[in-house]
């Protein structure tokens, strides 16, 4: 049977890829038939990733993101590697709860620098002439609370609004090459991350917080799945836009 979803010989880039969502997104696309290249700040959770790709000439870079003067020298190994990007996906990101009280200016600093700018340098240079492949697509893992508020979220909120906003500029910026440009806005997924954050709640918010997702809380497949999609052909007419995967929380 013909498959939809087909990334056979397409070279796919993930960031925040030695973990949770990021890692799931790896796997599966090498399911699909990509070579990987792995970007993350820890080289052992990275090999152990690189250890459940199926296929071969995959490749692992230990950096972070937030190390922009290097991001030319990255994605110039990466296509040294690898050959011409065809999809680009963003899923480093960290966590940020304070209410407004307790927010500094580092914190936006911090949350900012991973979450958006990060995202923006590295596809500024990854649609450099010579990195990137026609009709290659780019992927921004944002969130739910990017369009929704959320009591203590306004730090992680913004930047991840920001990631959106950015995404459609960038993807009318980049269809005169055959660049697309999506986010995908996930709601609470089941990740490590995730778990730190609930483990720091009282059971009675925890069952709140299940509540709001009318379907449950989200498996890192889900969101890998949407990504594949979106980075295969089955989407070439599919730019600027924002993909709710959330299990009903937006409608609840």
């Amino acid at each position: 049977m013909f498959n939809l979803v087909d990334l056979t010989n397409k070279h796919i880039l993930v960031t925040g890829a030695s973990s949770g969502i990021g890692m799931e997104i790896a796997i599966l696309v090498s399911k699909l038939g990509a070579r990987v290249s792995l970007v993350g700040r820890k080289k052992e959770t990275l090999e152990n990733v690189l250890s459940k790709l199926e296929g071969n000439d995959h490749y692992l870079y230990e950096f972070d993101v937030t190390n922009f003067s290097e991001v030319d020298h990255l994605v110039s190994s990466v296509v040294e590697n690898s050959g011409l990007i065809d999809g680009f996906v963003h899923s480093a990101g960290i966590e940020m709860t304070r209410p407004l009280k307790m927010l500094k200016v580092n914190h936006y600093k911090d949350v900012f620098d991973v979450n958006t700018i990060s995202a923006l340098e590295m596809t500024r240079v990854v649609t450099k002439n010579g990195n990137i492949s026609n009709e290659a697509s780019i992927i921004f893992i944002s969130s739910i609370v990017g369009l929704l508020g959320q009591a203590g979220k306004t730090a992680y909120s913004a930047s991840k609004g920001a990631l959106i906003a950015a995404s459609k500029c960038l993807a009318l910026e980049l269809a005169s090459k055959g660049i697309r440009v999506n986010t995908i806005l996930p709601a609470l997924v089941e990740t490590e991350m995730s778990s730190k954050l609930l483990e720091t709640m009282s059971e009675e918010s925890k069952i709140n917080i299940l509540k709001m997702h009318p379907l449950g809380f989200g498996k890192a497949i889900d969101i890998a799945n949407s990504t594949a999609f979106l980075l295969s052909p089955a989407s070439k007419w599919i730019t600027g836009v924002d993909f709710i995967i959330d299990g009903g929380y937006s409608a609840s």
